[in-house]
């Protein structure tokens, strides 16, 4: 399935200029997307009432259009305006509309309310009675849409300039845009779909996490080509022992956990293994060292994650692991790695990086060198090379102690299976999220992990 791009203010701004270069007026772009919200609208809400709410600029435009298109088909449509259009094509297109415009303040109620006030690239809020009246509006209708992104909401970092009402449907044009899937912004609308427009967008770094496609092991595979995946243990082990457990139950082939007390809970399958780190980690068999989880923070602990790492195999940083990097520098990092952090973990790590999520994630993934999970509502895989892939929104459910364990152990089995850790922390967070699903309300991590087989096999 193909990742649906998200493209900054200024990446859309480019990706229509090139557009235009190839010949095809600004306006019929207009069209295409005044006719792809008219669709949503009229397969939405039918013959209901419509009220247009068109701002000065382009995607003003775009609700002239969409009004136009919409009476067309018998709907009874009124169109009310912020200010007087401003840019060519908005004015081509208020031209077509032979209907009234009304004031926007002055503007009374309809079934349907339509926002095309502002949308992508805002820099301020609306002026506070022109906020209101959209609020009041958008309150007083059975079924509302917003053109691009709602009216108040800045494109690249998802905040709130001014008040912004809650949309039933928010219709992307084009390409998604970082407001689409960060909140606060992103918890405006309560369903998204992105029209295509035309627009190239084949080259973006930026996408929506897609489903992953996965493959059975091959026929003459054994333990040791899915992977041998060592697990650091120590202060809790049942944190390490949730995360042996996710990575057995991912697609590896051998799981060992090293250093934690012997716990008769765990599966057989599951080597509980006491030797010195030093010894245990320098099998050159192993594929993947898992540290972190259940770890301890204590110096003993920091001095076997830098034994663990000096081995040199790919790892996966998780949890007091990532509190042991701060001390140990990415220096320490072994090629191919994958960090997972939550916010608290990745500002500890990082410091104050600027930018939306989806560049402190980049800007951290360049910094280290490593694959960064910046986990969260919408989690973030990035990548050194400019990566990124955002997660569709994940069950709050998860919100649980032991589900950051168990997709550490999901990242390290799926890194000894594929290899590339961009491409095995993006299946980890579907699958992590998959599994969730499955699993409904009030799980704990344990359970989690019972759904990741079948949340594996849908994907085969």
């Amino acid at each position: 399935m193909s990742a649906t791009p998200i493209l900054t203010a200024a990446q859309m701004r480019a990706a229509e200029q090139a557009l235009f270069a190839t010949g095809i007026p600004e306006y019929d772009v207009m069209e295409r997307a005044g006719a792809a919200v008219a669709d949503v609208v009229w397969r939405a809400g039918g013959l209901r009432d419509t009220l247009v709410l068109c701002g000065s600029g382009n995607n003003g435009g775009d609700g002239f259009v969409i009004a136009r298109l919409l009476r067309e088909r018998g709907l009874a449509v009124r169109v009310a305006a912020s200010a007087d259009s401003r840019t060519p094509s908005s004015r081509q297109a208020r031209a077509l509309w032979n209907g009234p415009v009304e004031d926007v303040l002055t503007a009374r109620p309809a079934t349907q309310v339509v926002d095309a006030l502002f949308g992508t690239g805002l820099t301020r809020g609306l002026d506070d009675g022109l906020a209101a009246k959209l609020c009041q509006l958008a309150g007083e209708a059975r079924l509302t849409y917003t053109v691009d992104l709602p009216s108040g909401v800045r494109t690249d970092d998802g905040a709130l300039l001014s008040d912004v009402p809650l949309f039933d449907i928010c219709v992307a044009l084009g390409a998604l845009k970082p407001a689409h899937v960060l909140y606060p912004a992103a918890s405006r609308f309560n369903r998204l779909i992105c029209a295509d427009i035309g627009i190239l967008v084949e080259d973006a770094a930026v996408r929506v996490l897609a489903p992953p496609r996965l493959f059975v092991p091959a026929a003459n595979a054994h333990k040791y080509t899915r992977g041998l995946v060592a697990v650091l243990g120590g202060a809790m082990p049942g944190a390490s022992a949730l995360a042996a457990l996710a990575v057995a139950h991912s697609g590896a082939g051998y799981v060992r956990l090293i250093g934690a007390s012997p716990m008769e809970s765990l599966p057989h399958a599951i080597v509980q293994q006491q030797d010195g780190t030093a010894t245990a980690f320098g099998d050159r068999r192993i594929a993947i060292s898992l540290i972190g989880p259940g770890m301890g923070r204590s110096d003993e602990a920091v001095a076997q994650a830098r034994i663990a790492l000096a081995a040199g195999h790919p790892a996966v940083i998780d949890a007091d692991g990532l509190l042991a990097l701060r001390s140990l520098g990415f220096a320490a990092l072994p090629n191919r790695a994958i960090l997972t952090p939550h916010q608290g973990e990745f500002d500890s790590l990082f410091g104050a990086l600027s930018g939306s999520r989806i560049a402190q994630a980049q800007h951290a993934a360049a910094q280290s060198g490593a694959v960064v999970i910046l986990k969260g509502s919408h989690s973030i895989v990035a990548a050194p090379d400019g990566r990124a892939a955002v997660s569709h929104v994940a069950s709050s459910w998860l919100s649980t102690a032991g589900t950051g364990d168990v997709l550490a152990g999901i990242c390290a089995a799926r890194l000894a299976v594929t290899g590339d850790p961009f491409h095995a922390a993006c299946e980890a967070v579907w699958l992590h999220g998959e599994a969730a699903r499955r699993a409904g309300a009030a799980f704990v991590a344990d359970e989690l992990i019972t759904h990741l087989p079948a949340a594996i096999a849908s994907r085969l």
